[in-house]
């Protein structure tokens, strides 16, 4: 279970990363208040998963969760650049995500 609350707070970190650049320097009050909101729960689920599951696991999973789904969202929603070297970067996030995971059992 805690691994699914994980999954979800590093769901949230993304919407709070995306929320943050649509509210160009919290210019816009709907993603500003989106960004409170999501970033408040994102960090309650990670110190809710965190009770049982150890900090070198839980919070670099979790970055790695925003990393690669605000990277992934930089390109889709923001037009940003998706080139080889780039997209192997992101690769090797998510390498060192699944190697955390496959460690912890």
């Amino acid at each position: 279970m805690s691994w699914i609350i994980l999954a979800i707070s590093g769901g949230l970190e993304v919407v709070w990363a995306t929320a943050l650049k649509a509210s160009e320097g919290f210019s816009k009050p709907l993603y500003s208040g989106i960004v409170a909101v999501a970033a408040f729960l994102s960090f309650w689920l990670l110190a809710y998963a965190m009770r049982s599951l150890p900090l070198g696991t839980a919070y670099p999973v979790w970055v790695g969760i925003g990393a690669i789904g605000s990277f992934i969202m930089g390109i889709y929603a923001f037009g940003e650049t998706a080139s080889p070297l780039r997209l192997a970067s992101a690769g090797l996030i998510v390498i060192g995500i699944a190697g955390l995971k496959l460690a912890e059992g």
